[in-house]
């Protein structure tokens, strides 16, 4: 079992970012009940989606994704590349998941450690060779041993909440052009809209920004634990070269995409603004320095 350093950094960072959520959090319902929005429907909105998403985030991704749980004699060299690893990182084992799908491709979800999911795409598995893959797994298995995932799904629990909003709003009745009531209504629905939408926005970029940063933790929490960062480069070249078919790119576009090892979509369709990994270069980089300084 190797002696595990926790990331400050990333520590700083996930605190830092649900500060600055929960501080918008309080402002956006601040505004809704300042709007005459009912607090019964504050409350079962808000609240309910809030434990759906805390408790069944992992199976509606999963779902969403066509990732079925595999046992150990369906898969077994799955299950014992990520028990070695898991004794390895001091962990609990895992549920292993596929997902039947050409893009080669990995991720990771659940609450907590005791509830988390590891998938692979038979895409990955079919490309990469046995230690490209192990060094992918503890790519994901850092998230879990970091808890990055967790917060990840309260983060993008407030920007949900206000994208449906931004999207379903127009279609609720709002935008009165009479008078007296009318108006007032139409007054209210233009400033939930707003807010929903600066709400939306702010939301997530502090999540873009989050996302990246702990993609390079867990570059270096695989380094860590497989003590050969090259295995990771090699694996992240293997599948990012990798041209997506478009079947595939349907099925992860949205929040889904920040959990894989790698975008889905090419660094020239976003900007880095919005973009939910770091570069593959800066990623090679990092990990390059990792390997020159000795330090594991």
């Amino acid at each position: 079992m190797i002696r595990w350093k926790a990331d400050r950094g990333l520590e700083a960072r996930m605190l830092l970012t649900m500060f600055l959520l929960a501080i918008l959090y309080l402002a956006f319902l601040a505004v809704l009940i300042s709007q005459g929005v009912s607090n019964m429907v504050i409350i079962i909105i808000m609240g309910g989606f809030m434990l759906l998403q805390y408790y069944y985030s992992d199976r509606m991704i999963l779902t969403s994704m066509g990732a079925r749980i595999v046992s150990e004699s369906e898969a077994p060299e799955l299950h014992q590349i990520v028990s070695r690893l898991c004794a390895i990182a001091d962990l609990p084992m895992p549920k292993i998941a596929v997902v039947n799908s050409s893009m080669p491709n990995a991720f990771a979800t659940g609450r907590n450690q005791k509830n988390a999911v590891v998938a692979v795409t038979t895409g990955i598995v079919q490309r990469l060779n046995h230690s490209e893959l192990e060094a992918v797994l503890a790519h994901e298995l850092t998230h879990v041993k970091n808890r990055d995932m967790m917060v990840m799904t309260i983060a993008t629990f407030l920007s949900s909440i206000a994208q449906l909003l931004v999207r379903y709003l127009p279609f609720m009745g709002g935008g009165g052009g009479g008078r007296g009531r009318d108006r007032d209504s139409g007054g209210s629905f233009v400033v939930v809209f707003i807010v929903s939408l600066l709400v939306w926005v702010l939301s997530f970029i502090l999540i873009q920004a989050l996302s990246r940063y702990r993609e390079f933790a867990a570059d270096r929490g695989a380094a860590i634990i497989t003590g050969q960062p090259s295995n990771l480069v090699s694996a992240l070249m293997k599948i990012s070269g990798f041209k997506v078919p478009t079947e595939d790119l349907r099925r992860v576009e949205g929040p889904v995409s920040a959990l894989f090892i790698v975008p889905a979509l090419t660094r020239s369709s976003l900007m880095n603004l919005f973009s939910t990994h770091p570069t593959l270069e800066a990623r090679i980089e990092a990990l390059q320095r990792i390997e020159q300084s000795g330090a594991i």
